[in-house]
């Protein structure tokens, strides 16, 4: 009778989540039941305990990239499986994964009412969420047997096993595809520093999984007469902002590093800096692989503000890597070109952009940016350090981007900081895949539902503000 009671008192509840509510609780949910799978020793040594597996989860489903242990190592041949399995959850769309959830727990509610009033979703329609599904997995599926075949045809044949050869481009494909940076091997891909056809097919299968579905989609259908003025706004923007950030962000990389003698090109002639350039900048944006150990030693601090921007500024909506994604970026740089102009409306190609979307926007952008600094001065500022190190507040504001940025760069910090210096991190995971204006939203519906409601029957008089 008492567990009776229990099961209707947690559905009732359920139904009472809106969409951000029942996102972020299906996303915990998600992360306890793979730490507990994980840190079992059916899927991993004992060196993973539950702290382990609760922080490789995390960056798993959040698909960043993170670890305190050897992938290759502590976690067996299903522990690996997995954690593959994870990235597919995570960066395939949690967020669309549990508004499908919904759709069944929470029966007798009108879907279309909740995800409206939400706001959240701006990739999934309600009436196209089998659609939307089906061209997902087709997409992912088709791009990652493609670079799953290749690496395992021509890029990873120094692995003799043929078995471990299959399973390690399989595994690196969706790692890859899903911009997560997870390695099965201890260095990631520094033995592959100057493989072209490694670098290529690990640069096409980020860009790719970057995009987002939606691009892919549309270019797909218009194959027959391909045309880019015929693609849609959407497309065309994250097409042109997409190349644009990896032809300036790899340029600005070669010559910074290249003029101020950095050691991350020691060695290398000049075609294998400008592809090492191209490599960091696409994997900066969210991915997380390297092909040269990142730190202050090896990178400039010109060239590490440089990656902060990119994997500040992430991959596109509705792709498999965060940040504040390209679009968010392209409309605050036409309010600025705006503004400067003087002009009253957001021009983007001949286009009204609405006030609704420059507002979200900026909204994104500034609080992403005050989150990045409180974690930054949570870490600077108690005691999360195992060992008294010093570490300047460069190296820990670039991992607190990397963190929430979902990119997956380590620079050394994560595996000198105590559990409390990683449990921020965590949150800041978590934070960045679901997004800002997610958490700020189902915060605010807990705690200020009736004022919502109250709110939205209010108008209230213009006042001149001087900024």
């Amino acid at each position: 009778m008492k567990f009776s009671f229990s099961v209707y008192t947690l559905k009732d509840a359920y139904k009472k989540l809106s969409v951000p509510q029942f996102t972020i609780v299906t996303g915990l949910f998600i992360i306890c039941l793979g730490t507990l799978i994980l840190s079992s020793p059916l899927c991993s040594s004992s060196k993973v305990g539950l702290w382990e597996a609760f922080f490789t989860s995390t960056s798993a489903i959040t698909v960043t990239g993170l670890t305190i242990i050897d992938i290759g190592v502590d976690l067996n041949f299903f522990g690996q499986v997995l954690l593959a399995f994870m990235l597919l959850s995570g960066g395939l769309g949690l967020m669309a994964i549990t508004t499908f959830l919904q759709g069944f727990v929470v029966k007798g509610t009108k879907l279309r009412t909740r995800l409206d009033k939400g706001k959240t979703l701006d990739e999934f329609g309600v009436g196209g969420i089998g659609r939307t599904f089906q061209s997902i997995a087709i997409t992912a599926i088709s791009i990652i047997s493609l670079g799953a075949i290749v690496l395992y045809s021509f890029g990873f044949v120094d692995i003799q096993n043929n078995w471990e050869r299959l399973w390690s481009s399989i595994f690196h494909s969706i790692s890859a595809y899903n911009n997560a940076g997870f390695s099965l091997m201890s260095n990631s891909l520094q033995d592959y520093r100057t493989n072209y056809l490694v670098n290529s097919v690990f640069v096409f299968l980020i860009v790719m999984g970057g995009l987002g579905w939606r691009v892919i989609d549309d270019i797909w259908s218009h194959k027959k007469n391909l045309s880019y003025k015929k693609l849609s706004l959407h497309s065309r923007l994250v097409i042109r902002t997409s190349l644009s950030l990896i032809l300036f962000g790899s340029l600005g990389f070669f010559i910074t590093e290249s003029l101020l003698n950095s050691q991350f090109f020691n060695d290398l002639n000049l075609f294998e800096r400008l592809m090492s350039s191209i490599f960091e900048t696409v994997s900066a944006r969210t991915a997380g692989f390297t092909n040269y150990p990142i730190s202050l030693n090896s990178i400039s601090d010109t060239g590490l503000l440089l990656l902060m921007t990119l994997m500040f500024i992430g991959a596109s909506t509705g792709g498999t890597g965060g940040g504040i994604k390209t679009t968010t970026f392209i409309a605050l740089m036409a309010a600025t070109r705006s503004t400067l102009r003087g002009q009253k409306d957001v021009i983007i190609s001949n286009r009204l952009i609405s006030d609704k979307v420059v507002l979200k926007a900026v909204g994104i952008t500034v609080g992403s940016l005050l989150f990045v600094l409180l974690m930054a001065m949570l870490l600077s500022t108690t005691n999360t350090f195992v060992k008294k190190e010093s570490f300047t507040f460069l190296e820990i504001l670039f991992t607190c981007i990397s963190a929430f940025a979902t990119v997956g760069f380590d620079i050394g910090l994560i595996a000198k900081l105590n559990h409390f210096g990683q449990f921020i991190l965590i949150v800041g995971m978590f934070v960045g895949r679901l997004g800002i204006l997610l958490l700020l939203s189902a915060l605010w519906e807990a705690l200020y539902k009736s004022r919502i409601d109250r709110q939205k029957r209010i108008g209230y008089p213009r006042a001149d503000l001087y900024v």
